[in-house]
């Protein structure tokens, strides 16, 4: 293995010499955190204090770094073969659809197509609805965030991800039905009636989807209220469009009561979006989406280089199984509950905290300067971040504002790290 040097100085000249810009501005903390090694739900710096990681390096350590079966699977099968490409029939991407399309609702034929990130696959299930319906006309959540790529930035209702370029057509950002902050106020109901308005203003009249994030990610842990998703898919679906669920954040079990967080909702999509926890780490995403729908792209060629990678998807077996065999699921909601009552304490003790959200292993906290105007925290709320570091936490800041923490851990988090984070969390508010 080719010479790797750790001192710290030489990282930061090495990166800021050699980055884009582009590469270089999405850095949280003040003093770079610089991770040396990880193990289950740990980080190591390169100074060797230990975290608790509480972001899953933004979702994407479902399993627990470094887990063993997944090393494993991963290994085996680059000692055989590191690459196929898709003109080529490779058993374990194979395998690995089968086993996604098993994950879905029954009722339906479901076929899978793997690319490398969550924006290529919201691309692609962007492509996918439009041939498909024949419509251009797609609808998103405001504060949604789907990804950086042309497609999926187009899709994204929040300006910190938007560049100063031109953008889709046809897309239109209808308001998030959001309990604590929507400008609706609370429920469901409002929110269907503006996609009517919106619809009914803004567009041809025909649509060729949705796109919805059960639980919006990086816009802040806003659970979808109850008959939302539903509602939506009963108007687009009017209008001839297809519902698409983005599960990219929210999917693999990571919300506890169900696999996909969809499944809460009573509704099935006709194309989903599933990425980060997938591969633990390692690059995959996949489209899953009806037969009929998928099929409307069988007439071009649609490839992605290392899409269905067999070391990737390897991976993706191995944490299909490692999720089944160790009751993860179970756990994000067992142990998801105990640290939201311990966010819920936090609440009561702070009024710098407006508000406490979230579902399994997907929750987050909102900072206000008042909870009776809910003004947003953002200065506050790095400060924050900043101390729960030196308590040994790794967070995310996220929301429109900047003012919300977000808290997506691995899967396999455990009593003694609710003690733990009980602690840390205390110290981190202590004065504020």
């Amino acid at each position: 293995m080719a010479n790797v040097d750790w001192n710290r100085d030489e990282i930061l000249r090495r990166r800021d010499t050699y980055y884009a810009a582009s590469q270089r501005a999405f850095v949280p903390y003040k003093k770079a955190l610089i991770p040396q090694r990880g193990e289950g739900q740990y980080l190591w710096d390169e100074e060797g204090k230990r975290y608790l990681d509480l972001l899953g390096m933004n979702v994407c350590i479902s399993v627990g770094h470094c887990h063993p079966k997944v090393l494993a699977a991963v290994t085996e099968q680059a000692q055989q073969l590191q690459h196929c490409t898709t003109m080529f029939y490779h058993p374990v991407p194979a395998h690995l659809a089968e086993e996604l399309a098993a994950r879905m609702p029954a009722g339906e034929d479901w076929v899978v197509h793997f690319t490398n990130s969550g924006a290529e696959a919201v691309d692609l299930a962007l492509t996918m609805a439009r041939s498909h319906s024949g419509n251009i006309d797609f609808l998103a959540l405001r504060n949604g965030y789907h990804g950086p790529t042309i497609g999926a930035q187009s899709l994204t209702g929040i300006a910190g991800f938007r560049h100063n370029v031109p953008l889709l057509g046809g897309i239109h950002h209808v308001a998030t039905p959001d309990d604590y902050r929507g400008i609706f106020g609370p429920g469901a109901q409002p929110y269907l009636e503006e996609i009517d308005r919106v619809v009914d203003s803004a567009t041809s009249g025909h649509l060729a989807g949705m796109i919805i994030e059960p639980v919006l990610g990086y816009g802040g842990i806003v659970t979808m209220p109850p008959g939302f998703i539903a509602g939506a898919a009963e108007r687009v679906r009017a209008r001839g469009g297809l519902l698409v669920i983005d599960e990219v954040q929210s999917g693999m079990a990571r919300t506890g009561e169900t696999f996909w967080a969809f499944e809460q909702h009573g509704v099935v999509p006709d194309i989903m979006v599933a990425a980060k926890g997938i591969g633990n780490g390692f690059p995959l995403a996949a489209v899953v989406a009806r037969k009929p729908v998928a099929d409307a792209l069988a007439d071009k060629f649609c490839f992605h280089t290392y899409g269905a990678n067999p070391v990737s998807c390897a991976a993706g077996r191995a944490v299909l199984q490692v999720i089944d065999e160790e009751g993860l699921q179970q756990n994000a909601k067992a142990v998801g509950a105990k640290m939201l009552a311990v966010l819920r304490d936090l609440h009561q003790k702070h009024d710098i905290i407006g508000d406490v959200r979230g579902r399994g292993l997907m929750m987050a906290i909102e900072l206000v300067k008042d909870r009776a105007s809910k003004a947003p925290a953002t200065e506050e709320t790095a400060e924050i971040f900043e101390r729960s570091r030196d308590a040994g936490l790794v967070l995310s800041k996220s929301g429109t504002h900047r003012n919300v923490l977000r808290m997506v851990p691995p899967l396999c988090l455990n009593d003694d790290d609710v003690e733990f984070f009980a602690d840390a969390m205390g110290r981190t508010f202590q004065g504020a």
